[in-house]
């Protein structure tokens, strides 16, 4: 017994160390690459698994418009795909407006399979993770998925917005980045210096200070097509590890993932530009003021005097957890007096588009 601990107990030291190894070779490796884990052969791969994609030829350049591209990963369950025709809708109306540097659309759909809303919504059909590799967090299809579509996808554009379905643009966005920095959304919950620890197994000090990890997650993010490339395998290849090592996991939770494309980022040299103005969060942010997105990650439970009950049902709620099998119907009773503007804002917002998209809750 005691020669088997020590054995297995050298076994995990070497694959710890591999892993740390793989992680910071990738941070250089060019952007064709494995997936790592089950080896994949060509015939498992779809040939041709863009389905449908923008038409728009505009490119960023010298004296025109720095356009980027906005792409959304999403599954292809209910709750992913009413968000995605939501926000899809908005970033139409959006795009058209003055001031906007908003070009093509892509939904990445990481099912391995075309639905029924490839004709509405511009669509690269990525495939999943093998089976049991994200280990019950899906969200680790998401870095997979923008490999694959960053080595396949023709994208005219020379930068991408990562945006996620549960977005709703309600300005027109320009391109925030600047001088070959991205532009991201910094999170309060995203701490590098608190778990530098943690961190320094995947950014040894060789590669600089903590401070170089910047508090943000992939979205929102516009970042230059080149650069995420270069970032996306490392993301992979550093959220994987990270998912598989216990105290990392444990540190991180639901927001591993958003550490690793930190992580990746500055791993590549690719700083950031802190934009707090990029989106609102209802109900804690109350003003919609010159914000470009409202994120409508948290529910919103009001009384009828229009107070806040947070952690409690409300008399009135808008919480998109509610609509997990089934899209919303159209019409959503507005909040109540006294709400603040951003949630009745988004409640209008998420009216107008169920109204004019063709066949909803279909």
């Amino acid at each position: 017994m005691g020669c088997g601990n020590v054995f297995f107990t050298l076994l995990i030291t070497f694959s710890v160390a591999l892993i740390t190894y793989n992680i910071i070779i990738s941070s250089n490796a060019p952007l064709k690459q494995e997936l790592p884990g089950p080896s994949r052969s060509s015939s498992s791969i779809i040939v041709d698994p863009i389905i449908k994609m923008p038409v728009d030829k505009s490119r960023g350049g010298s004296g025109s418009k720095r356009l980027f591209h906005t792409a959304v990963t999403a599954s292809d369950s209910v709750y992913n795909t009413w968000q995605c025709r939501v926000m899809y809708y908005w970033f139409k109306k959006m795009k058209e407006t003055p001031n906007s540097d908003m070009g093509g659309f892509t939904r990445i759909l990481h099912s391995g399979k075309a639905d029924k809303h490839m004709n509405e919504i511009p669509t690269f059909v990525a495939q999943p993770l093998p089976s049991g590799m994200d280990q019950g967090y899906i969200v680790l299809n998401r870095p997979w998925a923008f490999v694959q579509w960053l080595q396949q996808a023709d994208i005219k554009e020379d930068y991408i917005l990562m945006s996620e379905p549960d977005h709703i643009i309600v300005k027109p966005i320009p391109n925030l980045s600047r001088d070959g920095l991205g532009a991201a959304f910094p999170f309060f919950y995203i701490e590098p210096k608190k778990y530098e620890s943690v961190l320094r197994k995947y950014f040894p000090e060789e590669k600089g200070p903590i401070t170089d990890i910047d508090p943000i997650g992939n979205s929102p993010v516009i970042v230059g097509k080149e650069s995420l490339k270069k970032i996306a395998p490392t993301w992979m290849n550093v959220s994987l590890a990270m998912k598989k090592d216990p105290e990392t996991d444990k540190a991180f939770g639901w927001v591993l993932e958003m550490y690793a494309y930190a992580v990746s980022s500055a791993l590549h040299g690719v700083g950031n530009i802190l934009y707090k103005d990029f989106m609102i969060q209802p109900p804690w942010d109350t003003e919609v003021g010159k914000k470009f997105i409202i994120h409508y990650t948290y529910g919103c439970d009001y009384n009828m005097k229009g107070e806040l009950t947070y952690g409690k049902i409300g008399e009135w709620r808008f919480d998109k957890r509610s609509y997990d099998s089934v899209a919303p119907p159209r019409n959503l009773p507005l909040p109540p007096p006294g709400v603040p503007e951003s949630v009745v804002t988004l409640v209008k917002m998420v009216n107008e588009a169920t109204a004019n998209i063709p066949n909803w809750g279909s």
